[in-house]
């Protein structure tokens, strides 16, 4: 059984999971609220309302509602295996308990991505609405919008990782979700710090911040830089990865 076998089994496995619905939930919650919130201060005259409109709904988002769901769908994937010792009935047969793991991690990023889809949509859509609404003729900007959302889900593939060894790690859903949620809550605090290129959890809204910089504080570059926080966070996510591949199943092999 190769590899793109196993990704095809643990699509089936999550195919009647509450998965779909949930990556729905936080994109909708926090566009349309953050959109109608400053939809009221447009006018025709005010410019750069797409960018307002994206760091206002992305700041929360990235900071708390996308971590937020994500260590709900790491449990979720999780919890098919725990349910009936299907875990045990999947370490039984020829497959690399290694190569499973990855796969799942695979479904995992899989998710994350048509959230980030499903975000982008659903920006689309209700920017539109409100920049029509308020008369606005600014150019809807796809290369910047596309290229902050991809930004977002590159950020967040070590925060993910980090998650999905948590999740490994510990067994017990309550315990995995409430160490998850206890990492995720001072990200924005760490982000403030020169601890945050260490942190997984803070790089998406960390990302979003830099977004708000650059937003107020034109002429004067991007707050951003690549180096050092790119091989940092390659280390971050193959540890993570690495950790979360070794330990699967290591406890049923005994």
């Amino acid at each position: 059984m190769d590899f793109f076998d196993l990704l095809k089994i643990e699509f089936k496995k999550v195919k009647r999971s509450k998965i779909v619905p949930l990556i729905f939930i936080a994109p909708l919650l926090v566009v349309i609220s953050g959109v109608a919130n400053l939809s009221r201060y447009f006018s025709p005259e005010y410019t750069n309302a797409w960018s307002a409109m994206f760091i206002q709904s992305a700041l929360v988002y990235a900071y708390y509602l996308l971590p937020f769901s994500m260590i709900v769908v790491c449990v979720m994937i999780a919890g098919r295996e725990t349910q009936h010792n299907g875990i045990l009935k999947m370490l039984a047969l020829p497959v690399s308990r290694y190569a499973l793991s990855l796969a799942k991690f695979g479904v995992l990023m899989f998710y994350l991505f048509m959230e980030m889809v499903v975000f982008l949509i659903v920006f689309l859509i209700t920017g539109i609405a409100a920049t029509h609404m308020a008369g606005i003729t600014d150019t809807l900007p796809v290369f910047y919008l596309v290229k902050w959302c991809a930004g977002l889900f590159l950020t967040m593939l070590p925060c993910i990782a980090a998650m999905w060894a948590i999740t490994v790690l510990f067994e017990k859903a309550l315990l995995s979700v409430g160490l998850n949620l206890f990492l995720v809550i001072p990200g924005v605090l760490i982000a403030n710090t020169p601890l945050w290129i260490a942190y997984p959890y803070c790089y998406s809204g960390y990302l979003v911040s830099c977004s708000l910089h650059d937003f107020t504080a034109e002429g004067t570059g991007t707050a951003f830089s690549v180096f050092p926080f790119l091989p940092c966070a390659i280390v971050v996510f193959m540890l993570a990865l690495l950790l979360a591949v070794k330990r699967f199943g290591k406890k049923e092999m005994r």
